[in-house]
């Protein structure tokens, strides 16, 4: 009875080890200057409508693609905003499939800093880049979504695309996703 006992926790064991390898890597974000559930920093802080913060898109990488990923998105987003319909900071599409990082700054709005073959859409401060955080004073904290989307293929967007269309479209050819949500708020 003792080698049947045995026996069948090896064979558990080999099959949990079995179905381990058999997962695939997850795919993931992580930063540099951002951290989930912890307040950013100034540098990632909006100049402008009573900010005065550095406008620095955080540095973002990420890994674990799933196959078939053709290119990234990645976006900024606070569901918080008092809009009705929150607030897009950032949505850069079609980085190439080879691309695994993107370094502080890189959402500029003058395209510099962001890959070859990459488009920034206008956010909702009418900029096509980075627009950091600025959430009214006194309006308490406020969530920052940071997501990147490994995309099944190339989006073919046109200049002047919604934040709304844009998110769409990255959704329905979204194949994984990962998301630092950081945090900040004005007093």
């Amino acid at each position: 009875m003792k080698n049947i006992t045995r026996g069948l926790m090896l064979l558990a064991s080999v099959a949990v080890s079995l179905s381990a390898a058999a997962e695939p890597a997850k795919f993931s974000l992580t930063s540099t200057d951002i951290t989930a559930g912890k307040h950013m920093k100034k540098a990632q802080e909006f100049n402008g409508f009573g900010c005065t913060g550095d406008d620095l898109s955080p540095q973002l990488s990420w890994s674990g693609a799933p196959a078939g990923t053709v290119a990234f998105a990645i976006t900024a987003y606070d569901p918080d905003a008092p809009t009705g319909s929150g607030w897009w900071h950032w949505q850069v599409v079609n980085i190439p499939a080879e691309v695994t990082s993107l370094a502080a700054g890189a959402g500029k709005s003058d395209q510099t800093a962001i890959p070859k073959g990459s488009q920034q859409i206008e956010n909702d401060y009418g900029v096509a880049g980075f627009g950091g955080a600025c959430p009214p004073q006194g309006h308490g904290v406020h969530r920052y979504q940071f997501t990147v989307h490994a995309l099944s293929k190339k989006l073919e967007l046109p200049a002047n695309t919604s934040g709304a269309l844009t998110g769409y479209m990255i959704n329905a050819n979204s194949l994984a996703s990962g998301t630092i949500e950081a945090l900040y708020k004005r007093d």
